[in-house]
């Protein structure tokens, strides 16, 4: 279920550095149950980061919409369930050598996190107790 999101909550949160953003992205998603990708017509957003695919991931539909410009602007957010995230994302991820792009904005010029599936899933699991 997507929570609220104030105007000013989102600028606090989009303007922390990328490390902060990883843990408010758990938490959010320990707490909510969803991860929002970017998707349009053919299919799911995965952008290159060093050479690597990575699918970039936020905790609300609001900060992936702001991040849906450029190449990105005919996508819009969609929510992937936290058990689904876990159970099938994560496992097709490590098998496609897709790495997970946590939390990008324009706020923070590196991007955002790079992190493998599993070490971002072992961090969730850690938060969900």
């Amino acid at each position: 279920m997507t929570y609220a999101l104030t105007p000013a909550e989102f600028r606090r949160v989009s303007r922390l550095p990328g490390e902060a953003r990883l843990d408010e992205f758990i938490g959010r998603v320990a707490m909510h149950g969803q991860v929002w990708g970017l998707r349009s017509e053919s299919g799911w957003a995965v952008v290159q980061s060093e050479g690597d695919d990575c699918f970039p991931v936020w905790p609300h539909p609001d900060f992936a919409s702001a991040w849906a410009v450029g190449e990105l602007a005919d996508c819009t957010p969609q929510a992937i369930a936290l058990d689904a995230w876990l159970q099938r994302w994560i496992p097709g991820m490590q098998g496609d050598g897709t790495l997970v792009l946590v939390f990008p904005t324009d706020e923070d010029d590196d991007g955002g996190v790079v992190i493998a599936p599993e070490d971002l899933a072992e961090e969730m699991r850690g938060a969900l107790g």
